[in-house]
């Protein structure tokens, strides 16, 4: 069976909670000269990046999904747990001289947030070619990434003929509009919360009834209110999957996009596969970090008729 190339970020979360309030620390008229350290009393480490996150689910759903992303010389034992879980990352850049990207976040009690990001080997993507994967594809994710590397997949996606699932989520504000119009022009399905799709419709003046009307399948995830699916067919409405405790929504969108692609990939309707979406992402809010979820084909199967009282189609 083709094969799913999933292209986007592969990064390094490194996480830190300092204990107290930063505003109780910095002084408004003394920012020109800004200079504090905040003792953390706790730290955590985790894999993320996009494209990784997304691969990593569609592995659990028995995908082997080729991960296309550009990683630096820290990724071996990274790259070893994805070929553990079954991602193949063979077709991952290796760049030997920089590390693979990483973000380093300080939050304190009220939530406030200190972010530094390192873009690292993500700033080679664009230099993977997916014309010349030796595999066989025929569908392409584009997920947040380097700007040029996401016009360049968009582009050869296209070229190739193959079907392009785009979802470029937090880096709209920071693509050109010409990318963003041709990652829609060439969807086959657009992913992307509320927000963003929106968004998407300000910058481009393509919006959900255009793209259906041109064949495209939307979906559009609303948080705790579920999700919406159009296509040329209509509206399909999908609840959300309950959870026993919501720890950290991280990664959540990714999991959607994992689980609603697996679904359409075994031939499900839109509402079926829509499910699938919501449920991998309430494994994912339950724990910490993108790929803290584990599940067997029979606990998701289970899970699936728990939570929506269907069995899920085989």
């Amino acid at each position: 069976m083709p094969r799913i190339a999933v292209t986007g970020s592969v990064a390094f979360d490194t996480i830190m909670v300092f204990p107290g309030r930063f505003g109780e620390h910095i002084l408004p008229d003394k920012t020109h000269i800004l200079n504090v350290s905040f003792l953390v009393d706790r730290l955590e480490r985790r894999r993320g990046g996009t494209a990784a996150n997304i691969a990593y689910t569609l592995a659990l759903l028995g995908e082997r999904p080729l991960l296309c992303a550009a990683v630096g010389d820290d990724f071996a034992g990274y790259g070893a747990e994805l070929e553990r879980s079954g991602v193949d990352t063979s077709a991952a850049l290796r760049c030997d001289d920089v590390a693979t990207a990483s973000c380093f976040i300080t939050t304190d009690l009220d939530d406030n947030q200190i972010t530094a990001f390192f873009p690292g080997a993500m700033g080679r993507a664009g230099s993977i070619d997916l014309r010349r994967l030796d595999a066989d594809v025929d569908t392409v994710v584009v997920a947040p990434d380097a700007p040029d590397a996401m016009a360049a997949h968009v582009g050869q996606a296209a070229e190739l003929g193959h079907r392009l699932v785009f979802a470029p989520a937090q880096q709209i504000p920071s693509l050109p509009t010409e990318t963003l119009a041709a990652g829609l022009d060439a969807a086959w399905m657009v992913v992307g919360n509320d927000y963003e799709i929106e968004l998407l419709r300000s910058r481009t003046g393509i919006g959900v009834e255009a793209l259906r009307d041109r064949g495209a399948i939307v979906a559009v995830t609303r948080g705790g209110q579920g999700s919406e699916i159009h296509s040329p067919d209509g509206v399909v409405e999908v609840p959300v999957a309950p959870v026993e405790e919501v720890v950290d929504p991280t990664g959540a969108g990714d999991a959607y996009v994992a689980g609603l692609l697996a679904g359409l990939r075994r031939g499900l309707d839109l509402g079926a596969a829509g499910r699938m979406g919501a449920l991998a992402a309430a494994y994912v809010v339950e724990g910490r970090g993108p790929q803290a979820h584990h599940f067997s084909a029979a606990e998701f199967a289970a899970r699936y008729r728990s939570a929506f009282a269907l069995l899920l189609p085989s």
